[in-house]
């Protein structure tokens, strides 16, 4: 399963070009679907507020989804297929509501489940009750108002993919948890970089590339269903080998005890300061991974997590927005002071 087979040639087909809208497309996921449409040859229109460009090659439609009139200007065109990555349930109903199209593909998340105490649980696994609101206050009711927006595709469209996508990493991770690591490694304060306590913590990648890829196979091939789409399982301590070894770093990994980052104030996961890839709560153990049999057997394939931590390293060197997870400098050198 985590070997690479580029989805372009396991699925070789005579060209099939798609109508296609993203709704988004313009960030991190959302941009990697656009241009990976486009590179294909697909007719790409991205809805999005404009705050960035669309790829290359797609047109942006420049639009607020919390408006009622943003989809008077696409209404009256047909889709092959619209993808839509929101997270607002007023969204996705709007959006359902208002435009036509042949197939919807909703990218979900994982933490619609709602219990992660079991290793690669499966489609079938009880969810959260939906969010009541149109608008997500914020992001402890996340895994909430994502399943209100799968309710919002499968009442509103008879032909769907709905996808719960696990962490994604790769080029243009502006959380830095897939990249946190390799840039760490490759950036050391001391002769060892300062890691969680527990090397045996499961984890799962899926890189953005892959991810999109697949995305766009979905909306070409109308897969029905909903699809659990994540990286292959593997504990944290090979993802740090992994991350010193395209940092090309001598620099080794230095558990720090549970105790010592909750006496430091260092959270787990997301945050600042924090470190990620780990979750010091039992009943979140298996947060990450996900079962993605089904999804496989549609053509889902993902490539070695080696080169998704590259990428995700040429990113952390290019960075031009804050990272979202991690130590600074000054952080770790003050830890490392409370270990020695």
């Amino acid at each position: 399963r985590s070997r690479r087979r580029p989805l372009g040639r396991n699925l070789a087909r005579p060209p099939v070009l798609l109508k296609l809208l993203v709704l988004g497309g313009t960030a991190f996921l959302g941009r990697a679907i656009a241009g990976y449409a486009v590179g294909q040859g697909h007719e790409v229109t991205c809805l999005a507020r404009g705050s960035a460009p669309a790829p290359t090659g797609a047109r942006l439609v420049v639009g607020d989804r919390d408006r009622d009139d943003t989809f008077e200007a696409l209404a009256d065109d047909t889709w092959d297929a619209v993808i839509d990555v929101t997270r607002h349930p007023g969204q996705a109903r709007r959006a359902v509501r208002a435009l036509t199209a042949r197939h919807w593909v909703l990218v979900s998340s994982g933490n619609v489940y709602s219990r992660f105490d079991r290793l690669e649980q499966s489609e079938d696994a009880s969810t959260l009750d939906p969010l009541v609101e149109d608008v997500m206050a914020d992001m402890s009711v996340y895994g909430a108002a994502k399943v209100a927006c799968e309710t919002a595709i499968r009442e509103g469209s008879s032909s769907h993919t709905i996808v719960r996508a696990g962490l994604i990493g790769g080029d243009g991770d502006w959380s830095g948890r897939s990249g946190y690591y390799p840039w760490r490694f490759a950036h050391p304060t001391g002769p060892d970089v300062l890691v969680p306590p527990d090397l045996a913590f499961p984890t799962a990648l899926i890189d953005v590339e892959d991810l999109a890829a697949w995305i766009v196979h979905c909306a070409l091939d109308r897969v029905q269903g909903t699809f659990n789409a994540a990286g292959p399982t593997t504990d944290l301590g090979s993802v740090l080998t992994l991350a010193r070894s395209v940092a090309s770093s001598a620099a080794v990994a230095r558990p720090v005890p549970a105790d010592v980052l909750d006496a430091a104030g260092v959270s787990a996961w997301m945050g600042t300061p924090s470190l990620p890839l780990w979750i010091d709560d039992e009943s979140w153990r298996y947060f990450a991974t996900l079962d993605t049999s089904a999804a496989c057997q549609h053509g889902l394939r993902t490539r070695p997590l080696e080169e998704t931590l590259r990428a995700a390293l040429r990113y952390e060197e290019q960075r031009t927005v804050p990272r979202q997870t991690g130590l600074t400098d000054d952080e770790e050198r003050h830890l490392r002071r409370l270990l020695d």
